[in-house]
Parts: structure tokens; C-alpha cells; sequence
């Protein structure tokens, strides 16, 4: 059952290898919520490649029609010709294309991470880099959270 992306709370830290083909392994517990298919698409807030429900891609995509002006079609433009809609094989692998591969300069270990609503597929390096050098007590946000 596909449940809509508000109710997601997608978490949790994976780590898979590329094959040579460009698959990956999607963790199981991530796919039962997602369904059968879902949409792959560049990160916009650095070189990872995000991962939303067929509902989820639908609310982007209602998002992006509302943009105007040249650099909402630009945009526009670049969201859209780097998403791809994916349906997992028999062995919950999916293949990731090759200029999507590029983007998220994933070469071989990726990491699969829960971020709320989206799912994010890192390089290994990259993330560990990223993950690495934040330090969450500096956001200012933090307050607001009760952990």
C-alpha cells in the first residue's frame, strides 16, 4: 500500500555497491513504502540524486509548473530531463543511468538515506564528507527539535 508522501517519515542510512551495470540493491522497508514504481531525479541542493513516491513526484512537478520567468524554465527544464521513473527488478535492484550516475559521481558504494519525505542516493565519499562536516548543535533549527 502506497501511502501519501506527507506520511512517509522515509529514515534510516543504507549502504549498497553499484553493480556494473549501474544497479543498485533499494532496501526493501524503503520500497514497501514507496510502491511499486517511483521517480529518481538530480539532487537540487548538491550532487546526490533524490528519490520521491509516484505522489511525491507529482507534488514537485506541481510545484515546477507554477515557476515562471526564464530561470523558472531553466528549471524547470533541468529537474525534468533528469528524472527518470524506475520500477525495482524481482531482486528490489534499480537501474540508475548513466548521466545520473555522473551527476551523483557514484562509481561504486552508495549510501541510501531517509530524509523525511525523499530518499537520497550518495556517493559513499561524498556523503561521508558531507555527513562528516555537520555538526547539528550550529542549526539553529535544533531548538525547535526535542531529542
Amino acid at each position: 500500500m502506497q501511502v501519501q508522501p506527507e506520511e512517509l517519515d522515509l529514515t534510516g542510512t543504507y549502504r549498497h555497491n553499484l553493480d556494473a551495470k549501474n544497479r543498485i540493491n533499494f532496501p526493501a522497508k524503503l520500497r514497501e513504502r514507496f510502491g511499486e514504481t517511483f521517480w529518481i531525479a538530480r539532487g537540487t541542493s548538491g550532487h546526490f540524486l533524490a528519490v520521491y513516491s509516484v505522489e511525491g513526484w507529482r507534488n514537485v512537478m506541481r510545484q515546477i509548473r507554477n515557476m515562471t520567468g526564464r530561470q523558472g524554465e531553466k528549471l524547470r527544464r533541468w529537474i525534468c530531463s533528469g528524472a527518470v521513473e524506475v520500477t525495482p527488478d524481482k531482486q528490489g535492484r534499480v537501474l540508475i543511468p548513466a548521466p545520473l550516475c555522473s551527476y551523483a559521481s557514484l562509481t561504486d558504494e552508495v549510501v541510501i538515506a531517509g530524509a523525511g519525505t525523499k530518499v537520497e542516493i550518495w556517493s559513499a565519499d561524498l556523503w561521508d564528507e558531507d555527513d562528516s562536516g555537520f555538526d547539528p548543535s550550529e542549526a539553529p533549527q535544533i531548538e525547535e527539535i526535542c531529542l
